[in-house]
């Protein structure tokens, strides 16, 4: 059986998410789909990690098993032939048959955009949060600093997170810049709690706009308790970048 590993690119707008769930569309059930119609057998899609809805990806990662016999340089064409345009996979190759779009991570790269001007953007809108504020670089990215190496991010965790699961974690590196009127917020890590991204960001913009300072940042980080964090960042700036394996 083959092992095939599949980048893609979506815009996760109108999706609930990257996993599977009856009734409505999602990732996974999309490309379930399309593949079972291309190598016409039940295909199980497995990634590198659960977007939640309205995140959206540059290189998520996938992998799945096949009989088929489509040769690799025609895999991307068959999928996006019959994935929505909102879908696209970039490239594929064969991998051997350890290979775990999840479990073989090593890091995941986390991008998440913030406009930072004083009037929306029609454009951009479905890729951003739209903070009208003037934010504080410096401030943000002192406070930002304190999350790099092994930590317990319970903080910054889902609210429903089930508390028997280890919310430890290594952050490798962040970084904030400004790009014009954006500001970007990248991090990688091992790997992430649900909301984990979009929590520090809605925390580091309360730093941002003087709501907090820098050293809340530390101890927020330390209680291990998510009311002590700032609000979770809207879905539409978040950008899963990279896997590295």
């Amino acid at each position: 059986m083959r092992n095939i590993k599949v980048i893609l690119e979506y815009d996760g707008t109108d999706f609930y998410g990257f996993q599977y769930q009856p009734g409505v569309p999602t990732i996974q059930g999309e490309l379930e789909k399309a593949l079972s119609k291309i190598f016409k057998e039940r295909i199980t899609v497995y990634g590198s990690g659960r977007t939640d809805a309205g995140v959206h990806a540059l290189g998520q990662v996938i992998n799945f098993r096949s009989h088929g016999t489509i040769p690799i340089d025609r895999v991307c064409v068959a999928m996006n032939s019959l994935l929505p345009p909102s879908i696209a996979a970039i490239s594929a190759c064969e991998v051997d048959e350890h290979f775990h779009a999840r479990y073989s991570a090593k890091s995941r790269l986390y991008r998440y955009v913030i406009l930072n001007r004083s009037v929306r953007s029609a454009i951009q809108g479905r890729f951003c949060w739209h903070v009208p504020q003037q934010l504080d670089l410096l401030a943000m990215s002192e406070a930002a600093q304190c999350l790099v190496g092994v930590h317990d991010f319970a903080a910054f965790a889902a609210a429903d997170r089930d508390e028997k699961d280890s919310s430890v974690r290594n952050v490798m590196h962040v970084s904030l810049e400004r790009q014009g009127d954006n500001v970007i917020f990248d991090i990688r890590a091992n790997a992430f709690l649900r909301s984990m991204v979009r929590s520090i960001v809605g925390t580091l913009v309360e730093i941002g706009v003087g709501k907090r300072s820098v050293s809340e940042m530390r101890e927020i980080l330390e209680s291990r308790d998510r009311r002590a964090a700032g609000k979770t960042a809207p879905p539409q700036g978040l950008f899963l970048v990279e896997v590295e394996y």
